[in-house]
């Protein structure tokens, strides 16, 4: 019978052939850790959709924009990051942070963003 060594402090593990930890306090541990590790991962997508919703609002004052995808990359804007979709008659996906919602675009070989807020219209299917 080979013996194990506990994962977070290299101590024997006596017991059953399935116990994993040498104690509780070590099992303990390892919970705390894996929750810590699930969190940061909550907490980067919230930073970056808080970020982004900023930005987006910032340059949308007026409800319709259109801006140079790099202005808005140079200030953190991550398009990866998003909330959720809507698809017009024409068969565009925006992406909306929030309220504020994106298309990216080439125009004139050059990429865009157009730029919108969430209508009451957009809501029905």
């Amino acid at each position: 019978m080979s013996k194990k060594n506990c994962p977070i402090c290299n101590a024997v593990v006596t017991g059953r052939t399935d116990k994993i930890f040498c104690s509780i306090k070590c099992k303990s541990i390892d919970q705390y850790e894996q929750r810590q590790q699930k969190e940061a991962f909550y907490f980067k997508v919230d930073r970056q959709l808080r970020t982004n919703r900023k930005i987006l609002r910032k340059h949308n004052k007026a409800g319709f924009t259109t801006l140079r995808a790099s202005t808005l990359a140079s200030e953190g804007f991550n398009p990866k990051f998003f909330t959720h979709y809507w698809k017009n008659k024409k068969g565009e996906v925006y992406l909306f942070v929030y309220e504020y919602g994106f298309l990216k675009k080439r125009i004139h070989a050059k990429d865009k963003y157009v730029l919108v807020t969430w209508q009451d219209y957009m809501s029905t299917p």
